[in-house]
């Protein structure tokens, strides 16, 4: 077995003082890095809302996933429904999260961009 010099061992290049931080899987700059990008969500196509309280100190979230969107139009999406509900919310992993019991209004909206929207939970 080849022994490895102390960069390599530790995980590679992870800043570097010419360019910043560096991508751990194409040791590229983060600001030229294509992996994040070129990763789509998978899925039925099936965009699931539900209403959810758990974990959140009895506040109340409408949490919308499946949609098959990057990054950025996932973020755009999240900006329109926050919008159009007149509240607050975020982006986390793929799941939009909109403040609020909004179930019905963002199933209306989802439905009204074309996408396949089905009401989970209970």
């Amino acid at each position: 077995m080849a022994k490895k010099n102390g960069l390599e061992a530790l995980g590679g290049l992870v800043y570097s003082t010419d360019s910043g931080r560096m991508c751990p899987d194409c040791s590229q700059p983060v600001a030229q890095c294509r992996c994040a990008e070129q990763a789509l969500p998978e899925g039925d196509g099936i965009v699931r809302v539900r209403r959810e309280t758990k974990g959140r100190g009895g506040k109340t979230v409408t949490s919308v996933s499946g949609v098959l969107l990057g990054a950025e139009e996932l973020k755009a999406l999240a900006k329109r429904l926050k919008n159009r509900c007149g509240c607050g919310g975020s982006v986390k992993d793929g799941v939009i999260e909109i403040q609020g019991d909004k179930v019905e209004l963002l199933c209306e909206l989802l439905t009204a961009e074309g996408y396949k929207t089905k009401r989970s939970g209970g």
